[in-house]
């Protein structure tokens, strides 16, 4: 029998993200791979349909504005990996309908797009999957990305750069515009008031048009008067997420996310990451709100630690280098990647986001060994127990930001 998790520690909170045939760039010649179905609408809700069988809080589905690469920074031109990909809010409101509980966080990069335009796909997102949309919101500073829209430049900028006051600049302006473009798409979440539908089909009035406000957001990065053409998203606030790896995505999360993705590769280093999250949190005045800090995992799963580690070296020689990632790379079986997670709770992360490795493989040791051992232990849920994403993740629907505005001749300025 599952024994309860202790009462001094919340239950722990697992999440996966799909990204093609895997995260290990030779999964797709595994035997098990489905290389030819990568790009149907059946291939992604297969993968979705086992997360949620595992009970996980929620998939996040990576996107990106250029092609995969091995490098980050520059396309590598190989044609040996998998290169390509659909659009990751619209797979997520293809799959919305065939799933029931799961979260759903499609990945955007914020640095070329319209906060608007956003705003809206992620409140209909909200809408198709009755309250279990999130937006993970991505950086991009690589030229050649730049370069597909034509209406800005980014340096060249390589690893041995990033330290660099040039880099540094342009990494922290990056992030600054994106932590605007949050605050844009929140206020057109609340620009409609949860009340603003009357749809009272005898007085024929449809909605209250002073339930319906301006946002007039005027920043450095952005002038958007509002208010959105969508109502607000059941959720209220849909879950904002965000991959960080140093301090400037550290400040960002603490600021405006309600998850981080961090990449620790020891307990020691994620207590240090979570400490500096909370001090931008503090900071930015938000210390009593739930900010989750999930931890990022590559994994590889397997009965025996040697077959894990075989199995790592077969798709290294396929691929023709060994694997490196952003994220610790974990090649052994549940059970240990089980002591693993308990340990780093210990260091204050609440969550870990796991890479599958080779799907469908990784994916099912997750749902099918990992969920199970953990239940045993006691600190993962044997039923879901909220139907929003917020639910799961124990946050609280926040209140709409615009509400308090009272009917009074000054109104006029605020309202449509």
């Amino acid at each position: 029998m599952p024994q309860p998790h202790p009462a001094s520690q919340p239950a722990l909170h697992l999440a996966v993200a799909l990204d093609g045939a895997g995260w290990h760039p030779a999964a797709w010649r595994e035997p098990g791979a489905r290389p030819k179905d990568l790009f149907t609408a059946a291939y992604w809700a297969g993968l979705v349909a086992e997360a949620e069988s595992g009970l996980l809080d929620f998939v996040t589905i990576e996107d990106s504005l250029g092609l995969q690469s091995s490098s980050p920074t520059e396309p590598d031109r190989r044609t040996g990996q998998v290169r390509g990909r659909l659009d990751a809010v619209q797979i997520a409101a293809r799959i919305a309908p065939l799933t029931h509980r799961i979260g759903l966080v499609p990945t955007a990069v914020v640095t070329h797009t319209e906060p608007f335009h956003l705003s809206k796909a992620i409140a209909t997102l909200d809408y198709v999957s009755g309250g279990r949309a999130g937006l993970r919101v991505q950086v991009s500073v690589r030229p050649h990305e730049a370069e597909l829209f034509g209406r800005r430049t980014f340096p060249p900028l390589r690893l041995d750069d990033l330290g660099t006051p040039g880099a540094r600049a342009v990494i922290a302006d990056s992030f600054d515009e994106a932590a605007d473009y949050v605050e844009v798409v929140r206020r057109l979440w609340d620009s409609w008031e949860d009340d603003a539908e009357i749809r009272d089909v005898a007085t024929g009035r449809f909605i209250d048009r002073a339930k319906l406000h301006y946002i007039d957001f005027e920043g450095r990065h952005f002038r958007v008067k509002g208010p959105s053409i969508t109502p607000r998203p059941p959720q209220g606030q849909p879950v904002v997420v965000a991959l960080a790896h140093r301090t400037e995505p550290f400040r960002l999360v603490g600021r405006s996310a309600d998850v981080g993705f961090v990449t620790p590769h020891d307990a020691d280093e994620a207590g240090r990451i979570v400490a500096e999250i909370r001090a931008h949190q503090a900071e930015a005045g938000r210390a009593e709100e739930t900010v989750h800090v999930f931890a990022d995992l590559v994994v590889l799963l397997d009965d025996t630690d040697a077959t894990a580690a075989a199995r790592l070296s077969r798709l290294d020689e396929r691929a023709g280098a060994a694997f490196t990632s952003d994220a610790r790379v974990f090649a052994g079986t549940p059970d240990g990647l089980a002591d693993l997670l308990a340990g780093w709770r210990e260091a204050g992360i609440s969550g870990f986001r796991l890479r599958p490795a080779a799907i469908p493989h990784d994916l099912e040791q997750i749902t099918r060994r990992l969920v199970p051992e953990l239940q045993r232990r006691g600190v993962f849920r044997t039923a879901y127990e909220a139907g929003t994403l917020r639910g799961l993740l124990g946050l609280p629907r926040p209140a709409n930001r615009y509400a308090a505005v009272v009917s009074s001749p000054a109104e006029t300025t605020a309202a449509v």
